[in-house]
């Protein structure tokens, strides 16, 4: 394996090992899981961690949260069967408030034991491979002015996955919907989804399912919005820790394996035929409002409409209509900012998480 690779002027996160162990110990690393039916891989994502605990040199404690699902009693039996519970905590959410709603209260979790040097987040369908708490942690150590870090993926079958994000608007919702080689080639540097190389590197924003994040990022801005039920909240996320001065960088070294959509069946293999929910549009409707105001949502919306429908036209006449999502344009259209009815913007929801006691 070849040495890690990380742009000039910068030094390579130090890798955890016997050498740094002792340094590596005073750093309280929390991790939160959210769950909403998916026991069973949380508790291997837990059994990854605790491989992760033993070697790292890391001190790291998770939180759980049960969405309002019925998973606690499965994840709390396999907790009380490997002796877990002294670094796992669980915790029931009252409701279903979504994905924002339930890392904010694991954090909140988090911080009430004392305030972690960082916060892990960690999807419930996802499994840290060796190394890849640590990693993140020593490339933020590393690099002060680094708010968020995130890693690279593999799929189930052990296939990369090494994408992060630039920030969506008007030309990169005209090349999803055009769906065309030629307009995406032109529209390369507003092309949402980025393939990325194996040097770590600042991005506009990362995948929820593994995300260590500063606590000082909290200090500025808060937790996630809790107005998004789902999707677009770590979009939204990484786009005001930005404004207020952060930047979220791409780690490759850092590796987790990332099953995807097992909530919602949204991605994966078997997501491409299935009509996307109401809070998809939502949410895509929050961030472009909130991000560029309601005219420039307006704007990006005929513009996603126009692209969307010929797009439909170009695989209706290649008779590859069974490749787009059922309904979408009409669903875009009936939750479009256009209407009236659909510019209630309530302000961020979020609490800025506080320690009530000593970390640990």
């Amino acid at each position: 394996m070849s040495a890690p690779a990380f742009p000039a002027g910068h030094a390579a996160p130090e890798r955890a090992g016997s050498q740094d162990a002792d340094r590596g110990r005073s750093l309280d690393i929390a991790v939160v899981i959210v769950t909403y039916k998916s026991a069973p891989l949380t508790v291997a994502g837990l059994r990854s961690i605790e491989a992760e605990r033993t070697w790292s040199g890391l001190s790291i404690r998770a939180v759980v949260v049960d969405n309002a699902s019925g998973d606690l009693p499965e994840i709390a039996r396999a907790v009380a069967d490997n002796a877990w519970s002294e670094w796992v905590t669980l915790i029931a959410a009252p409701r279903n408030g979504g994905f924002a709603y339930g890392n904010n209260l694991g954090v909140e979790r988090a911080y009430a034991d004392g305030q972690p040097a960082y916060v892990y987040l960690l999807n419930p369908d996802a499994q840290v491979r060796p190394g890849a708490i640590g990693v993140l942690v020593r490339f933020l150590e590393a690099h002060p002015h680094a708010g968020i870090a995130g890693s690279s993926f593999e799929t189930s079958d052990g296939d990369d996955w090494p994408y992060a994000f630039r920030f969506p608007g008007l030309l990169s919702e005209l090349d999803q919907g055009l769906e065309l080689g030629i307009v995406s080639s032109l529209l390369q540097p507003w092309v949402v989804a980025r393939r990325m190389t194996q040097i770590s590197q600042p991005i506009d924003w990362i995948c929820g399912a593994s995300m260590m994040i500063r606590p000082e990022v909290f200090a500025a801005i808060g937790g996630m919005d809790e107005n998004y039920f789902l999707y677009y909240e770590e979009l939204d996320f990484c786009y005001r820790a930005k404004q207020a001065g952060f930047s979220t960088w791409y780690v490759p070294d850092s590796r987790v394996m990332h099953i995807g959509g097992q909530s919602t069946q949204l991605t994966g293999a078997a997501a491409a035929p299935r009509r996307f929910p109401d809070y998809w549009f939502e949410s895509r409707r929050r961030y472009f409002a909130m991000t560029f105001g309601v005219q420039r949502a307006m704007a990006i919306d005929v513009v996603a409409v126009l692209a969307h429908s010929l797009g439909w036209l170009k695989r209706l006449v290649l008779l590859r209509t069974r490749r787009g999502n059922p309904h979408f344009v009409r669903d875009l259209i009936r939750h479009s900012v256009l209407w009236p009815k659909n510019r209630n913007f309530p302000e961020v929801r979020c609490s800025v998480p506080r320690s009530d006691g000593p970390s640990p």
